[in-house]
């Protein structure tokens, strides 16, 4: 059996990664009304010897800019903003897909721009609070339970996000259906109650992702999709429910059938959340035939672990890239990781905690 594959070239699709360590998505909330900067081009370069970048969640409309700060891909500022993030990571060796993150009910009136709505399967307000720049944390907004026109719409604005993310420069995009966005929300009993066509029934409830994944395909090419997904995650208010397994058994098969480039999957266990089953990792990997890119606290020895075993074809890491810009070479050589992370500047504005890390030295 080979080893150290981590630091083996993979080819996904048409693209050759330089290895199978992915830089997994962060929201940073530095993209400064909502339009992608240099200081972002900076960050993302700093941290471009990965096989492959996920972007921190970039939303496809208005609607979706629940969070502050958060870029958009939606109009010609934010695309001529990430020409520039593009770029700089293309200058190293890894490729970037940008994950389009829909919001929808995790979202707070004060964050969001003039003329946009928040939106979701059904009004079913969250629990929580989150952030706001104008009067700091409050509660969650109710949403807006989407209308059949409001459904067309949104998923032309995904496609719309799409398109520009391969004028931007994006190798491909990843669709956000996990961490209680809007596309998991669709898959969720819970937050989902709609008596139409995009509820009820486990195939009903996946209708709306599959539909999104289908349009975004059919616009960029299967090869420049994927989709995150988060079974058994509790994150922004999703509660767990019975059919979990079932959902994802159907949804992961549907997904193969789009012949689309990965799912990735995440864990997010060791943040205190409940561990995602081995039984259901196993049965998406044996309903998709494409790549699967796990994630959630791995190290090397994991990483390598399940990589050998074939759970995973790539490896994320999340935080240790945060204060490891040079992670790929700490991990490669066996060098010591940075343990100051600075949690409190996590969402701040400025380069502090973002690219004032510096690599390892002796």
């Amino acid at each position: 059996m080979q080893s150290n594959i981590l630091f083996s070239s993979y080819k996904m699709g048409d693209l050759e990664l330089e290895n199978r360590i992915v830089m997994a998505p962060m929201t940073r909330c530095r993209a400064i009304g909502n339009v992608p900067n240099d200081l972002m081009a900076e960050y993302y370069s700093q941290r471009s010897a990965t096989g492959l970048i996920v972007t921190e969640g970039t939303s496809p409309s208005p609607n979706g800019l629940g969070y502050a700060r958060i870029p958009g891909i939606f109009s010609k500022a934010q695309v001529e903003g990430w020409k520039k993030v593009t770029s700089a990571i293309h200058k190293g060796s890894a490729k970037v897909f940008v994950q389009l993150m829909h919001t929808g009910r995790i979202s707070q009136q004060l964050n969001m721009p003039e003329g946009s709505q928040i939106l979701a399967p059904s009004a079913v307000k969250p629990a929580g609070q989150m952030w706001t720049d104008a009067q700091q944390l409050q509660d969650f907004s109710e949403p807006k339970a989407m209308t059949a026109d409001e459904l067309i719409a949104t998923k032309a604005e995904f496609v719309v996000a799409a398109r520009n993310a391969i004028d931007a420069g994006f190798d491909g995009v990843e669709l956000h259906s996990a961490n209680g966005y809007l596309l998991e929300q669709f898959l969720s009993p819970i937050s989902n109650i709609r008596s139409d066509n995009y509820g009820g029934s486990i195939e009903n409830r996946c209708r709306f992702v599959l539909e999104v994944t289908a349009a975004v395909a059919a616009a960029i090419g299967n090869g420049k999709t994927a989709i995150r997904l988060s079974p058994f995650g509790v994150a922004s208010d999703m509660p767990h429910y019975p059919e979990i397994e079932d959902t994802y058994n159907y949804l992961s098969s549907e997904l193969n059938k789009l012949n689309i480039s990965y799912i990735h999957l995440v864990d997010h266990s060791v943040m205190g959340a409940p561990e995602v089953p081995l039984s259901i990792k196993k049965v998406i990997r044996n309903n998709f035939k494409n790549t699967i890119i796990l994630a959630g606290g791995y190290d090397k020895s994991r990483a390598e672990a399940d990589l050998q075993n074939g759970f995973a074809d790539l490896i994320a890491i999340g935080r240790p890239f945060i204060n490891n810009p040079d992670l790929v070479n700490r991990i490669k050589n066996d060098l010591p990781l940075s343990q100051d992370l600075k949690m409190d500047l996590f969402y701040s504005a400025d380069e502090k905690g973002y690219t004032d890390y510096p690599t390892y030295s002796i």
